[in-house]
């Protein structure tokens, strides 16, 4: 299977940087598997395959997009998704949502980049093409240690930076700029407010609300984490 076969079977134009990314061997992870982390991680993580250290992101290789597609779009799969939806996974999370391009909301030439949940009948914005979505994702990585795998300081600092060097190609030159800065910043403990006056520890090179500011500043998007239904059935 390939992309322009995916494209065609399911009336859909990927994005170019999506198709670069392909070119450029940012998508070829392997396959999954009980041996992956220990025989195919240590080839990837000296020059990190998209988001590979990214929090709760699983990139899908071309043939898992492919059957995870055909999945979505069955009429029998439990989401019951709208067939006036489209969307192209191309991730997932550990709990098996899947991060797609929703190809029906394209607006202007950008594809915006959806969180489809799996257990809910929702379907989250979260960036309005692949670049930001990137950017996004970097940002987060930025603010929030692994503290509860017991990631090092140094660790933490070696996989950011490796990261930027594949991944800096892919971003406009000001995002870059931006998580470079960032690098070069020593990492804090900082607290994250919770409903009901709560508030969780978190560690990175940046806060909750700074990383909030540079989403508003270098990739706003009125539709950001805001919701929609995929489904037309009664129950999911």
């Amino acid at each position: 299977m390939t992309l322009s076969e995916i494209e065609r079977q399911h009336g859909c134009t990927y994005p170019a940087l999506y198709r670069q990314l392909e070119r450029d061997g940012m998508l070829a992870v392997g396959e999954y598997g009980p041996d992956w982390y220990k025989l195919v991680y240590p080839t990837l993580k000296d020059k990190p395959t998209l988001l590979l250290h990214a929090d709760d992101f699983e990139l899908l290789n071309i043939k898992a997009v492919a059957e995870a597609a055909d999945t979505l779009r069955d009429a029998d799969d439990y989401r019951q998704i709208d067939p006036a939806f489209r969307f192209i996974p191309f991730a997932q999370t550990g709990a098996g949502d899947h991060y797609c391009f929703f190809a029906s909301g394209q607006q202007d030439g950008e594809m915006p980049v959806v969180l489809l949940w799996h257990d809910q009948n929702a379907a989250q914005y979260l960036a309005k093409n692949l670049q930001d979505f990137i950017f996004l994702m970097l940002l987060n990585s930025m603010a929030d240690q692994d503290t509860y795998n017991d990631v090092s300081d140094e660790e933490f600092r070696q996989q950011l930076e490796k990261t930027l060097l594949t991944h800096a190609r892919y971003l406009t030159a000001p995002q870059a700029e931006v998580l470079q800065t960032l690098l070069a910043r020593d990492i804090i403990d900082y607290e994250v407010a919770l409903p009901k006056g709560r508030k969780e520890a978190h560690r990175g090179l940046l806060t909750d609300i700074e990383l909030a500011g540079l989403r508003a500043e270098y990739i706003a998007y009125e539709k950001f984490d805001s919701c929609f239904a995929y489904s037309t059935a009664d129950e999911t």
